[in-house]
C-alpha cells in the first residue's frame, strides 16, 4: 500500500496498465515502464521555456517556408517553380479537393496548431480552464497527425523521380521547411503530458490505496487517458479534465475490426486504379502504386523503389495483418507472448502514417510538373483511395486498446496458478 503523499509518484502505464512508482528523476532522464518499456515521463531542465522556444522558432520557419519558392524544375529550357501554398491550389484545380485538404491539414494546419497550443499552454496565457483543457486534449490527440516530416521525405523521393526528366532545384523556403520539421519535433519531445496537466490544474488522486507492481484493473483503478490522473475504475468522468471514458476503450476490438475491414475493402481498388497520370507529347500513362515501383527499379533508382515499396505496399499490408492478429490474440484465450504482441503494437502505431509518403510524392509532382504539352502530372483516383486507407488504418490502431493484450495474459496466468494451487 502507499500513502496519499506518494501518489504523485505513481503512474499507471497507458500501454500495459501496470502501476509504477517513479523514482526521483534528474534533468534529461525519463521514467520507463519496467514491463512494456513504454516511456511514462520525461524530465527537462526548463520544461516551460524549452518547448516554447522550439515552438516559436518552428512557427517562424513555417511562415518563411510559405513565403518563398519551395522547389523548381527546368525541362528543355522550360522552367517552373512552386511555393508550398500553390500545391493544394493546383490539386483543387485538378478537382482533387480531398487531397488538397489532407495536405493543408496534415502538413500545415495541425503542426501549426500544435505549436500554438504549446506556446499558449506553457506561457500560461490567461484563459478559461475549459479552453486550456481543450487545447491540451487537442495537442496530445493531434500530435500523431502532423506529417510535415513525411511530406519532406516525399519531396526528396520526388526529386529522384524527376532527375531523369530535367534539372531539379530547391528554393529559398526549402531550408526553413527542413528546420520547421526538426524544431516542431523537438518541441513535441520537450512536452511531458503529466507535467503539463499538473501545471494546468494540480489535482490529488481520489484513490487513497494503491499497490505498486500490480495492474490497475485488478485493484479497481484506472488512469485517465487524457490527463493521466488515477481514478477508481468505476468512475467515468475525470474530475480534472472532464474526459468521460471507461476503464477500457468501449468496444475496442469491434471498432478496430470494423475499420480494418473498411481499409481492406478500399485497399484493393487503391492498388488497381491509377494513382498518378502522366501526359506528355500527346501520350497518356496511368501509373498504379506497383507500376511506379517497377518503373523506379527499371530506371536504376533501387533505394527509392525500395522506400516506396516498403511504405506504400509492405507497411499497409503488414499493418492490416498485424492489427487483425492483435485483435484475434486479445479476443482469444491463447497465452501468446505478450511482450511480442506489444512490440507488434508499437511498430503498428509508429509506422502507419509513413505510408502517406506516396500521396505526398504525388502532391509535389502534380504541382511541379506542369510543362504544357511537353509533360504534366495529375493525381489519380487511386491516390485518394490510398490516402483513405492510411487514415482509416491509423484510426484502427488508435481504437485498439493495448492493455487488452496484458489483461488476457494476466487472466491466463491467474487460471494457471489456480490450477497449480489445486
Amino acid at each position: 500500500m502507499c500513502s496519499p503523499a506518494h501518489q504523485t509518484r505513481n503512474v499507471l502505464c497507458p500501454h500495459c496498465d501496470l502501476l509504477v512508482a517513479l523514482p526521483p528523476l534528474a534533468s534529461g532522464q525519463k521514467g520507463v515502464c519496467p514491463r512494456c518499456k513504454n516511456t511514462l515521463i520525461s524530465r527537462w531542465s526548463n520544461p516551460r521555456t524549452q518547448p516554447v522556444m522550439f515552438a516559436i522558432s518552428a512557427l517562424i520557419m513555417l511562415v518563411l517556408a510559405n513565403l518563398f519558392p519551395f522547389v523548381n524544375m527546368k525541362v528543355s529550357g522550360i522552367g517552373r517553380e512552386i511555393t508550398l501554398p500553390q500545391i493544394p491550389g493546383i490539386m483543387v484545380d485538378d478537382h482533387f479537393s480531398i487531397l488538397a485538404s489532407l495536405f493543408l491539414l496534415f502538413v500545415q494546419f495541425i503542426p501549426a496548431l500544435c505549436m500554438i497550443a504549446i506556446i499558449l499552454l506553457c506561457f500560461e496565457i490567461p484563459m478559461p480552464f475549459r479552453l486550456r483543457a481543450f487545447m491540451a486534449k487537442a495537442l496530445f490527440a493531434l500530435r500523431a497527425w502532423g506529417m510535415a516530416e513525411i511530406f519532406l521525405a516525399g519531396v526528396l523521393v520526388s526529386f529522384v523521380k524527376l532527375m531523369a526528366y530535367g534539372d531539379i532545384g530547391v528554393g529559398i523556403s526549402f531550408l526553413p521547411f527542413c528546420l520547421f520539421c526538426l524544431l516542431q519535433q523537438r518541441a513535441f519531445q520537450c512536452i511531458d503530458q503529466r507535467w503539463l496537466w499538473d501545471n494546468i490544474m494540480p489535482v490529488v488522486s481520489p484513490v487513497t490505496a494503491m499497490r505498486v507492481g500490480v495492474s490497475g484493473l485488478s485493484q479497481g483503478i484506472r488512469a485517465c487517458s487524457c490527463c493521466t490522473l488515477i481514478l477508481p475504475a468505476g468512475q467515468r468522468v475525470c474530475p480534472r479534465c472532464h474526459t468521460s471514458e471507461r476503464a477500457r476503450r468501449h468496444n475496442s476490438l469491434q471498432w478496430t475490426m470494423a475499420l480494418l475491414i473498411t481499409s481492406i475493402i478500399l485497399y484493393i481498388p487503391a492498388n488497381i486504379l491509377p494513382i498518378m497520370i502522366t501526359e506528355g507529347l500527346g501520350s497518356k500513362l496511368n501509373s498504379t502504386i506497383i507500376a511506379g515501383v517497377i518503373l523506379l527499379w527499371d530506371d536504376g533508382s533501387y533505394p527509392v523503389a525500395m522506400v516506396i515499396f516498403i511504405a506504400s505496399i509492405m507497411v499497409p499490408t503488414l499493418k492490416m495483418i498485424a492489427l487483425a492478429w492483435l485483435c484475434w490474440d486479445a479476443g482469444s484465450g491463447r497465452g501468446t507472448d505478450r511482450d511480442r504482441m506489444h512490440f507488434i503494437y508499437e511498430i503498428v502505431e509508429f509506422v502507419g502514417r509513413w505510408s502517406m509518403i506516396d500521396v505526398f510524392v504525388i502532391a509535389v509532382l502534380s504541382g511541379l510538373v506542369r510543362m504544357g504539352q511537353l509533360m504534366s502530372i495529375t493525381p489519380g483516383i487511386g491516390a485518394v483511395l490510398f490516402a483513405m486507407v492510411v487514415i482509416i488504418t491509423m484510426f484502427a490502431a488508435q481504437m485498439f486498446d493495448p492493455r487488452l493484450i496484458w489483461d488476457r495474459a494476466e487472466k491466463i496466468m491467474q487460471k494457471e496458478s489456480t490450477v497449480d494451487g489445486k
